[in-house]
């Protein structure tokens, strides 16, 4: 497996916690969802679980930067 999709596989798995928390924290805070929340949790938990795959790959290249500001993206260069 290459860094990139380890480090993708790590930040995946907190952007699903914090996706998923700030979903139920919604859902349970605003008074017609929380009269249906037998519904909107599952849905919370399916948004998160799509979702956090693709914050995990957005996020993986600038994890792995050296230096990451507005221009100055440089990747670490691995040796094979």
């Amino acid at each position: 497996m290459q860094a990139k999709t380890q480090i993708a596989i790590l930040i995946g798995l907190m952007a699903n916690a914090v996706i998923f928390g700030f979903g139920a924290i919604v859902v349970l805070s605003v008074p017609p969802l929380a009269a249906n929340a037998m519904v909107a949790l599952p849905v919370v938990v399916a948004v998160s679980f799509a979702l956090s795959p693709l914050v995990g790959w957005y996020l993986a290249p600038r994890a792995m930067a050296r230096n990451w500001r507005e221009g100055a993206y440089r990747p670490i260069r691995t040796r094979r």
